[in-house]
C-alpha cells in the first residue's frame, strides 16, 4: 500500500512558513477526505487544513507550536487498510531546527535558538542568512535586531555581512553596547538592543499577555517606523457632494445589489484614481532600488472581533466599479470580523487605507504597511460652517467635511509628492459626481 504525504500548503506569495497551532488527529486515527487534520497559523491568517484522502495516520512529524517551513511535510497518511502504523517518531529535542529544513535544500543552516525565541519570532531568514550567522556565532536576539534593507524588512546578506563587520571593528566592547551604527555598504541602521522600559506593577493591575496575532503587529508596526523616515501630511475635504449622494441611493443601491453602501467604497475608488496618475506612490523600496508597483492592490484594514487588525486587500483596484468594490470590501469585512479571511486575501497590497472615522476620529497619523511607501487614514465625516462665495456675496453655510491625512516614506515621496497626491484624492471627493447609472 502507499502512503499520502500531507504538506504544508502554499498560503501566499510572501509566506515561507507556518506555525502548527493545533492538531486534530493523532498516530493511527482513521481519516477520510476533508476531515480537519492541522490548524496552521502565519503573520496574515489561521487556517484549518483538510485530509486530501482517506485512511490511516501512519505518522505525524511535527508538533503543536512546531514553525514549519511551505512544502515540509507533516502528516504521512497510510492509503488503505493494510499497512501497518509506525511507531511513535522519535522526539527530537531541538525542535526548532525543524526550521532550517527545506523541501529543496541540503545546505546545513542550524541556528542556535531557544524554543520560546523560536516562537515568538514572526520573520522569515534564508538559508544563505542563516548560514552566515550560524558561522559568525550570531544569536537570534542579534539576528531579530538587524533592519532589513530587502521587501518588508527582510534580512539580506548585505545586511548580516555588513553587523559581522561592524562587530569585528568594535574593540573591547560587546556587541551589545552598539546602539547605531551605519555600515560602509549604506545599509540600513542596526540596533542591537531595543530599549528597555522600566514599568512598574501594583498589586491591583491586571497582566494580559500579547496573543501571536499582537506579538506580529507591534513587531511590524516598529520595524516600520525602524525603516521608513515617516511624514504626515493633512488636508480637510468638502464632502457634501458626495454625502448627498450616497444618502439619497443607499436604499435603492441595496435593494439593487443586495449590498449596503458605506463611504469606503467611494473612498477606495478615489484612491485608486489617484494611484494611477501618481505611480510613484504604488511602489516599494528594495535597498536602493524603488519598485513601482504595475497593479494598484488596496488595502483596507479591518478590525477583527479579537481586538487585533487585519488588511485585506482589493486586487485591481483601478479597474473595478463602485459596485464590485463595495462588494468585495463588504466580503472582507465580515470575514475578518469572523476570522475567515483566506491567506491570499492579504497578499500583495500596493497601499493601504485606514478608518479612524469609524471609531469617531478626527484625524490620524497612521503607520505605514511596509513594504508599501504611503497610507491614507480617513476621519469622521461632520458638519461643519462654512463660508461660500454666493451671487450676493460671502454666506456662511452648513457643509459636510472631513479631515484626510497620508503618511509617507520621505526616503521615495518628497512633500511635494505627498501633498499632490494627497489633494488629487481630496479633490475628487468633493468634485464627486455619479454618472455610472445606479
Amino acid at each position: 500500500m502507499s502512503d499520502f504525504h500531507v504538506l504544508i500548503p502554499k498560503l501566499g506569495e510572501s509566506i515561507q512558513e507556518a506555525t502548527i497551532t493545533k492538531l486534530f488527529v493523532k498516530q493511527g486515527d482513521t481519516v477520510v477526505e476533508d476531515d480537519i487534520l492541522f490548524e496552521i497559523a502565519t503573520d496574515k491568517v489561521d487556517s484549518e487544513i483538510p485530509s486530501p484522502v482517506a485512511g490511516t495516520i501512519k505518522e505525524i512529524r511535527c508538533a503543536e507550536n512546531d514553525l514549519i517551513p511551505v512544502g515540509q511535510i507533516v502528516i504521512v497518511i497510510a492509503l488503505g487498510k493494510d499497512d501497518t502504523v509506525a511507531p511513535e517518531p522519535e522526539v527530537i529535542p531541538d525542535k526548532e531546527k525543524i526550521l532550517d529544513v527545506k523541501p529543496v535544500s541540503t545546505i546545513p543552516t542550524t541556528l542556535t535558538i531557544k524554543k520560546n525565541d523560536l516562537k515568538n519570532t514572526g520573520r522569515f531568514y534564508s538559508p544563505l542568512v542563516k548560514s552566515i550567522a550560524t558561522k559568525e556565532g550570531v544569536m537570534l536576539s542579534e539576528l531579530e535586531s538587524i533592519t532589513g534593507s530587502g521587501l518588508g524588512g527582510r534580512v539580506q546578506k548585505n545586511d548580516i555581512v555588513s553587523f559581522v563587520e561592524q562587530r569585528r571593528n568594535i574593540s573591547g566592547k560587546p556587541s551589545s553596547q552598539v546602539a547605531q551604527t551605519k555600515s560602509p555598504s549604506n545599509a540600513p541602521v542596526i540596533q542591537l538592543d531595543r530599549p528597555k522600559v522600566s514599568v512598574s506593577i501594583g498589586s491591583e493591575d491586571t497582566i494580559i499577555k500579547m496573543d501571536r496575532i499582537r506579538k506580529l503587529i507591534a513587531n511590524h508596526m516598529v520595524m516600520s517606523k525602524q525603516v521608513s523616515p515617516h511624514v504626515t501630511t493633512v488636508v480637510e475635504a468638502d464632502v457634501t457632494n458626495l454625502v448627498l449622494w450616497r444618502n439619497a441611493v443607499k436604499d435603492e443601491f441595496e435593494r439593487k445589489y443586495g449590498e449596503k453602501l458605506t463611504f469606503m467604497p467611494l473612498f477606495a475608488e478615489a484612491t485608486a484614481k489617484a494611484l494611477s496618475e501618481f505611480r510613484q506612490v504604488n511602489a516599494s523600496v528594495d535597498d536602493d532600488n524603488i519598485i513601482l508597483r504595475k497593479h494598484i492592490n488596496v488595502a483596507i484594514a479591518v478590525a477583527t472581533n479579537d481586538g487585533n487588525l487585519v488588511v485585506p486587500v482589493i486586487k485591481d483596484a483601478d479597474s473595478k466599479n463602485l459596485v464590485g468594490i463595495t462588494r468585495e470590501i463588504n466580503s472582507f469585512a465580515r470575514a475578518g470580523r469572523e476570522n475567515k479571511l483566506n491567506p491570499d486575501d492579504l497578499q500583495g497590497g500596493t497601499f493601504t487605507i485606514t478608518n479612524f472615522g469609524s471609531f469617531g476620529g478626527l484625524i490620524g497619523t497612521p503607520i505605514i504597511n511596509q513594504p508599501q511607501v504611503a497610507i491614507l487614514a480617513v476621519g469622521m465625516i461632520e458638519k461643519k460652517p462654512a463660508v461660500m462665495e454666493t451671487s450676493t456675496g460671502d454666506a456662511i453655510v452648513v457643509r459636510h467635511k472631513m479631515f484626510l491625512s497620508l503618511s509617507y516614506d520621505h526616503r521615495v515621496v518628497d512633500g511635494m509628492l505627498g501633498g499632490k497626491f494627497l489633494r488629487r484624492i481630496a479633490d475628487l471627493l468633493e468634485q464627486f459626481e455619479q454618472n455610472n447609472g445606479i
